[in-house]
C-alpha cells in the first residue's frame, strides 16, 4: 500500500498513530486544514507549516469545475499547484455533488450535475472519481458516495447505501497502482445501517476508512452517540476518518471513540467571521469589551498572532474590513486546532482521557 499505518498508543478506544504517505508521515490524531479549492483560505502553505500543518485537504469536485484537472496535472499536479510539499487528502465530491439539491440527477451509473458556478453540465461516475483525484496526484483519495440529508426516510438512506457500497466496488476496481484509497460509510443515525455497511467496506481492500453523512441536519447529539457507538466498528489497523465535522467538542468526543482523522472549515470559515477559538472558549473579536484590551486574543497560545497583536488590534481590523484579519485569525485558529490535536495525542499516550477541548492549548 501507499499509505501505511501503525498505532503507537492506545487509551480506552482512542488511538494515537502514524500514517506514511508519498509525502511525508503525519501523527493521529490528525486534523486537515481545509483547502477547498487548492488553497487554505488567507494563509500560505509556508504559514501551515509554522503552526505545524502536516496534511491538508482539498476537494475533487471544486478543482474540476475551476481551474480544471487537466490545468493542474499540465503544471504538475496538486502540490506542485499549490506549492504545498506534504500529505494531501482529497474529498471525491460525493457531498457537494449531493448538497447541490434540483442541479443534480443520480443514477446507479453517474451523477449528472450543473455546476453551481456557470451552470456547464459535468457527471461524474465513481471510475471518473477516482481518475480526477489520480491526476490531481494526491496521498489520500476518496471513494464516491452517496451522501443522503440527516433527516430523510429510511429507505432513502437504505437506497443511498446500497449505492454506496456498489460505487465503492467500482472505484476499487479503477484505482490506479499505488493510489491511496479510502472508502465511506453512510447510514444517518442508524447504528444498525452503518455497522452494515462497515461491515460490508471492511470486506474490501480500503486504504483507510470514512465515516461521512454526518452533520446534515441531525440533532448533534444523536450524531456524537452514533459515532460512539459505530466508530469502534471500522478495521483497527486502518485510519479512521471522520469526514467534515469539526467542533472542538466533535473532535474530542470522536477521537474518544477510535477516530484518527478529521477536517472542517469552522477554523477557516470562523475567522472571517470574527470567531477566535481560545483556551478560554470561544472569542467574538467584534465584541465591544476588547475595543482596549491589549493582552492577545490567548495568553496560553504560541502562535504568531498572539505572540504579536493585541486583542484591541485584530478588533480594529475586523471592524475595519482589513484583510490583514483574515489572515491573523486563520493562523490563530488552526493553531488552536491543531494544538489540540497534540494535546489529544499526549494524552492517548501518557493513557489519559481529555475530557474538555479547552483549557491550555
Amino acid at each position: 500500500m501507499s499509505v501505511s499505518f501503525t498505532i503507537a498508543a492506545r487509551a480506552g478506544e482512542a488511538r494515537a498513530g502514524l500514517c506514511r504517505t508519498p509525502h511525508g508521515d503525519f501523527e493521529t490524531p490528525a486534523f486537515m486544514p481545509v483547502g477547498t479549492l487548492g488553497a487554505v483560505k488567507a494563509v500560505t502553505p509556508d504559514d501551515l507549516r509554522g503552526i505545524g500543518a502536516t496534511i491538508v485537504l482539498a476537494n475533487a469536485y471544486h478543482l474540476v469545475l475551476r481551474p480544471g484537472v487537466e490545468v493542474v496535472r499540465a503544471v504538475g499536479g496538486l502540490h506542485r499547484f499549490m506549492a504545498w510539499d506534504g500529505p494531501i487528502l482529497s474529498d471525491s465530491g460525493g457531498y457537494q455533488v449531493f448538497s447541490l439539491g434540483p442541479l443534480v440527477k443520480v443514477t446507479d451509473e453517474e451523477v449528472r450535475f450543473r455546476s453551481h458556478i456557470d451552470g456547464s453540465e459535468h457527471h461524474l461516475s465513481p471510475e471518473r472519481a477516482v481518475e480526477i483525484q489520480a491526476d490531481l496526484g494526491v496521498d489520500i483519495s476518496m471513494a464516491l458516495d452517496h451522501c443522503p440529508a440527516g433527516d430523510a426516510p429510511d429507505q432513502v438512506h437504505r437506497a443511498a447505501l446500497a449505492r454506496t457500497e456498489r460505487w465503492a466496488r467500482r472505484c476499487l476496481e479503477a484505482r490506479r497502482p499505488g493510489q491511496a484509497l479510502f472508502g465511506i460509510a453512510q447510514g444517518g443515525t442508524d447504528v444498525a445501517l452503518r455497522r452494515a455497511q462497515i461491515d460490508a467496506l471492511a470486506a474490501l481492500p480500503f486504504d483507510g476508512y470514512a465515516l461521512g453523512g454526518f452533520a446534515v441536519g441531525e440533532p448533534r447529539a444523536q450524531t456524537h452517540a452514533t459515532i460512539q457507538a459505530v466508530a469502534p466498528s471500522l478495521p483497527s489497523d486502518r485510519p479512521r476518518y471522520l469526514m467534515g465535522m469539526g467542533t472542538p467538542e466533535d473532535i474530542v468526543a470522536a477521537a474518544a471513540a477510535g477516530v484518527d482523522m478529521f477536517d472542517c472549515v469552522m477554523p477557516t470559515r470562523g475567522a472571517r467571521h470574527g470567531l477566535l477559538f481560545t483556551s478560554r472558549g470561544k472569542l467574538n473579536v467584534g465584541n465591544a469589551r476588547y475595543a482596549a484590551d491589549p493582552s492577545p486574543a490567548d495568553p496560553a497560545c504560541r502562535c504568531a498572532t498572539c505572540a504579536a497583536f493585541s486583542l484591541a488590534y485584530l478588533r480594529h481590523l475586523y471592524k475595519s474590513g482589513e484583510l490583514l484579519w483574515h489572515r491573523l485569525a486563520t493562523i490563530h485558529n488552526l493553531a488552536f486546532y491543531l494544538a489540540l490535536m497534540r494535546r489529544l495525542r499526549s494524552a492517548i499516550v501518557e493513557g489519559r482521557t481529555l475530557y474538555s477541548p479547552w483549557g491550555e492549548s
